[in-house]
């Protein structure tokens, strides 16, 4: 009864906070203006991160029994997101950004002791331990998952349906393991829900727009990669940590193909860009509606392949190799994405003029 009470307050709360914080928005210029990559109406509040932090952290105040870990969870939640709302706010440099999320990485690490110790038995034949190297892997770990959903945050209601997604398979496993930790992952969809019903305007279409911004899907990046590896680690894992990587797959895979295109082309790869797999979607024909559900259909198949896995008590090589295949073929079509898109039109019976791959 009492988790029940606080899904609904962690529901309840993220609401009320949208209201509340719409006018604050607006009045301090917290808003996302279209330009040449943003193509939305008018100027629209990001709040919807700070709306999910409220929910989720006063519903684990009011309801739920405290330790070191998740004050510490707690602590580098807050920091991040108030690292998002400087970011929403003021477009902070890469290496600002950067560093904080390092930082964030150090309380997980120095304070709460959690990092990746052992990778598993990916070959099969010895557990794979990294000792003190997992440290400084951990280090990018966090930060590669915090930007992995920040760069997938590219239509209304894809950060929001993927991190759902994302959640559900991790109270999965936190559950059937029967540790605890699947309250966390249950109090963010609770949350997250409420703000889709901003941001994909269900129910009420009438409701004014807003969107999660960086200071939302830095947060959830962060309480993924706490979550992954608190689960994956120590004495009695909650699952394999090679099922992290199927977890986090679609995120992490389409961070991974832009990064390294972008670095082809002699870009920074923190550049922004329209080569998403969103926009890879809509480029094929699709609408923004029908891209959010193919790409969150693809994302709860992979993340169901990892948990079907990890209680089938798959060996870990065959998941890693398995994972790395799909990754190599996934990066070779983001790599040749313009000749994709023109087959797939031809192939859906749309013109086969679209944009040419840039220079």
């Amino acid at each position: 009864m009492e988790l029940f009470a606080a899904l609904i307050w962690a529901f309840v709360a993220s609401y009320a906070a949208v209201r509340i914080a719409k006018p604050v928005a607006y009045r301090f210029g917290l808003v996302d203006k279209p330009n040449e990559r943003k193509h939305h109406t008018g100027a629209v509040p990001l709040i919807g991160g700070i709306a999910i932090f409220i929910g989720v952290m006063s519903a684990i105040m009011m309801f739920l029994p405290h330790n070191q870990i998740l004050n510490l969870y707690l602590l580098s939640a807050a920091i991040i997101l108030m690292l998002g709302v400087l970011d929403d706010k003021h477009d902070l440099k890469v290496s600002h950004r950067l560093a904080v999320q390092a930082l964030s990485a150090g309380i997980m690490i120095f304070g709460a002791e959690l990092y990746l110790e052992s990778l598993g038995f990916l070959l099969g034949f010895f557990e794979f331990k990294l000792s003190y190297v997992g440290i400084l892997i951990t280090v990018v770990a966090v930060i590669g998952a915090i930007n992995a959903f920040n760069m997938v945050d590219g239509i209304d209601g894809l950060a929001g349906m993927l991190s759902i997604a994302t959640f559900i398979g991790l109270a999965i496993l936190f559950f059937v393991a029967g540790n605890d930790a699947w309250v966390l992952p249950v109090l963010f969809i609770a949350a997250i829900s409420a703000y889709l019903t901003f941001n994909l305007g269900w129910p009420n279409r009438k409701a004014k727009k807003i969107f999660m911004g960086d200071a939302g899907s830095m947060l959830i990046g962060l309480t993924v990669v706490w979550l992954l590896v608190f689960g994956s680690q120590g004495d009695t894992p909650a699952f394999k940590p090679v099922t992290a990587l199927w977890v986090i797959a679609l995120p992490l895979m389409d961070m991974a193909a832009i990064m390294s295109r972008r670095i082809r082309k002699g870009q920074s790869p923190f550049k922004p860009d329209r080569d998403h797999l969103h926009h890879i979607c809509m480029r094929a024909g699709l609408s923004p509606r029908q891209s959010l559900s193919l790409i969150t259909a693809i994302a709860g198949f992979l993340i169901g392949l990892g948990i079907l896995a990890e209680t089938a008590e798959a060996p870990e090589w065959l998941m890693f190799i398995g994972f790395i295949m799909m990754f190599a073929v996934y990066n070779y079509a983001i790599q040749h994405i313009w000749k994709l898109v023109k087959w797939i039109r031809e192939l859906r019976g749309k013109p086969s003029s679209i944009e040419v791959e840039p220079k």
